[in-house]
């Protein structure tokens, strides 16, 4: 296809699949007069391909609740690490990613990194059919899944580029917040799908354990997400822009992680993107050891879908009363909600409340996805504020919006790369805790040492009063 290039004059309106030049959403006229329609239409793409990406990065912890049922002779710490490795691999994925924007345009990058969602899906598809698969092709599934973690840190990035400040954190919560609800959706369709032969003799014959009388369709977790995936791609391909002006290679990029801000906002993002994905992971998982008697299916996919809906409104709370404060108030709540939780974890045979324990994990879900937008609406700002004290002049002034924009996506994407590493170190936490202790509670007192350390941060660098980078 011929690429289509655009210079983003007043009065010009972008077809779909443009190369925009002199794209600039705080210039008001250009703003008013089409940039909003531009905006809204990739973002509107954006979300549903994001959204493909989260349920196929997170489809396995579905998956290892119901591997031996299915006839899978794995060990409690096989499964564990199952349910990590996608985070493990999604998380290095992203710091790729978070450079690839820049690099070949938004447009071509999201239906690429969209289309390689086929690979993992069609996997999970092939190999789960079989019991005796080796554990080391699952393993290698599991690491493949990492593709939908690494479509995060370019798409946010993408987005950011295309939205004015006063609207970025709106924007980036919905297409963070709803690309988010792939991981509930994940979670409520694959129990479904697999009890079902959804594609006939396609789809090929279940498999069971030994003593079980409920054969299962495990590849049907895979193959549920590929239809979708291939429309997904081809309107991203057909109907979202690649901005120009914000290419950069990578050298220039990464010059912006010498900056402590983006180490700082890192951490702060592990504190709540991190939380809400690592505990999406190990969710189901945990469940099974800690109340045997209850089945995490009907109860898993709550946590996500009620994360990823805060999302949106964390964002809008930014906009309206500043990231800081709302990011400040959001780990204190979480803080509490964890030492409520370690409450209700069974101690002794008999002990322990499923109900409490549930209620503490929707306020961290809850209260997490608040955070992540929230504190995705603190780097733009952040970094436009310190450009800005260097500029003087009206052209001073327009350069620095374009390099705090530049920035501030590069470090959209490599704070969300650092804290998907969440989603590997909670579920193996837990793992580990229950393996050396029998209980998870070491592992939750380190995430409650965790969060004190997000609350000074916040507090000093941002919050409050003469605070370095008030925001």
């Amino acid at each position: 296809m011929t690429l289509r290039w655009h210079t983003v004059r007043r009065g010009g309106n972008p077809v779909p699949g443009s190369a925009l030049r002199g794209w600039n959403p705080e210039d008001r006229d250009q703003w008013e007069s089409f940039g909003r329609d531009v905006a809204y239409r990739n973002l509107w793409v954006s979300i549903p391909c994001l959204m493909l990406a989260f349920a196929v990065w997170m489809v396995w912890s579905v998956i290892v609740v119901h591997l031996p049922q299915a006839g899978f002779d794995y060990t409690t710490s096989q499964l564990f690490w199952l349910a990590a490795l996608p985070g493990l691999s999604g998380a290095t994925l992203r710091l790729v990613f978070s450079f690839m924007v820049p690099l070949f345009g938004g447009r071509r990058w999201t239906a690429l990194s969209t289309a390689a969602l086929l690979i993992p899906a069609l996997g999970i598809g092939i190999f789960t059919r079989n019991p005796d698969t080796p554990y080391w092709v699952m393993s290698c599934l599991a690491i493949l899944c990492g593709l939908g973690a690494g479509n995060f840190a370019s798409s946010i990035a993408n987005i950011s580029f295309f939205f004015p400040r006063s609207e970025k954190g709106t924007a980036m919560g919905l297409n963070a917040g709803l690309g988010n609800l792939g991981v509930s959706i994940a979670q409520f369709v694959v129990p479904i799908v697999i009890t079902v032969g959804v594609f006939g003799a396609l789809g090929g014959e279940p498999t069971a354990a030994p003593g079980q009388d409920k054969a299962l369709w495990l590849q049907n977790a895979g193959l549920v997400w590929v239809p979708f995936v291939l429309v997904a791609a081809l309107a991203a391909w057909l109907w979202m822009d690649d901005i120009v002006d914000v290419r950069a290679p990578v050298a220039e990029q990464a010059r912006v992680l010498r900056d402590k801000h983006s180490w700082i906002m890192s951490w702060l993002y592990l504190g709540t993107f991190g939380s809400f994905v690592g505990y999406s992971a190990g969710f189901p998982l945990l469940i099974s050891e800690q109340f045997p008697s209850v089945d995490p299916g009907q109860y898993v996919f709550l946590g996500p879908l009620v994360g990823a809906l805060m999302r949106p409104v964390g964002g809008w709370m930014a906009d309206r009363w500043g990231g800081a404060r709302v990011t400040l108030w959001t780990f204190l709540v979480m803080t509490l909600a964890l030492l409520g939780l370690i409450g209700f974890i069974p101690g002794a045979p008999g002990s322990g409340s499923f109900w409490g324990f549930f209620l503490m994990f929707m306020v961290l879900f809850m209260t997490a996805g608040v955070g992540n937008g929230s504190t995705f609406r603190m780097i733009p700002s952040i970094f436009l504020v310190q450009r800005l004290r260097e500029a003087a002049g009206a052209e001073a002034r327009r350069q620095a919006e374009l390099q705090a924009s530049k920035q501030a996506g590069t470090v959209l994407g490599f704070s969300s790369a650092f804290a998907a590493y969440g989603a590997f170190f909670i579920p193996q936490s837990y793992g580990a805790s229950i393996g050396v202790t029998g209980s998870p509670v070491s592992a939750l007192w380190v995430f409650t040492v965790f969060y004190f350390t997000c609350i000074g941060l916040t507090w000093w660098y941002y919050s409050r009063r003469f605070a370095e980078v008030p925001c």
